[in-house]
């Protein structure tokens, strides 16, 4: 279709991604021409969910479109994490691409921090899910037959059992009060390996929950991981 906007889709592996690309792919307005990850170069891992390359790879392979990485230090600063991102944001727009797609869904802050960083480039901003319902857009996404599990909890606002369990009817009635069915406040990450538009489901092996803690600043953070393995 003419008058399409080239739009590249920032892409976590999680299901809030996965049903915002969905959205996306669907919308005439838009062409989703590149796909990126932002991952931990000294782990190989998508940053925040742990999630091991090989899977995302599959994901990527599954989906079809055109993809790429932005290789992370283990913990950069914002610093780095903006230079790195800049470098990547300019070789896109050389593209043609005027648009970056996110899976944001509530939070202000972040939204418009990504607006603001983006804004030298002049690329613009699209949130396919920005202010639904997370419970509707749950029920939804399980509804249309998307998969996911989740790989990584907050612990300071759930315990381990919830890591590696795969997001249906029964988990969102397992949350405890005030965690986001979405877990939109960080509270939850997940790793989605089925939707409507993959070529065919992500095989994997469910392997160790491991807790880790991360340090910013004066204040620290403990998160469960599940870690999934790529059946061979």
């Amino acid at each position: 279709m003419p008058n399409q906007k080239k739009t590249y889709f920032n892409w976590s592996t999680g299901k809030d991604s996965a049903l915002a690309l969905y959205y996306l792919l669907q919308d005439k307005n838009y062409t989703v021409d590149y796909l990126l990850t932002s991952v931990n170069a000294h782990f190989q891992r998508v940053s925040m969910h742990g999630l091991s390359v090989d899977l995302l790879q599959q994901q990527f392979d599954a989906i079809g479109i055109p993809h790429g990485t932005i290789q992370l230090p283990e913990q950069p600063t914002n610093v780095e994490y903006e230079n790195l991102m800049g470098e990547k944001v300019e070789q896109l727009k050389a593209e043609g691409f005027e648009y970056s797609a996110f899976g944001d869904i509530l939070l202000e802050d972040l939204k418009k921090y990504r607006e603001e960083q983006l804004e030298p480039f002049g690329i613009k901003t699209v949130f396919p899910l920005w202010q639904k319902d997370t419970l509707q857009l749950m029920e939804e996404f399980i509804a249309l037959g998307f998969k996911t599990i989740v790989v990584c909890v907050n612990a300071a606002v759930l315990d381990s059992s919830f890591a590696g369990r795969i997001i249906d009817k029964e988990f969102l009635d397992d949350l405890p009060e005030g965690v986001d069915p979405c877990g939109e406040n960080g509270e939850f990450h997940t790793f989605c390996f089925d939707a409507p538009y993959f070529k065919n489901p992500i095989a994997f092996e469910i392997g160790e929950t491991v807790y880790r803690e991360y340090t910013h600043g004066e204040s620290k953070n403990g998160f469960w991981f599940c870690d999934l393995l790529p059946k061979i």
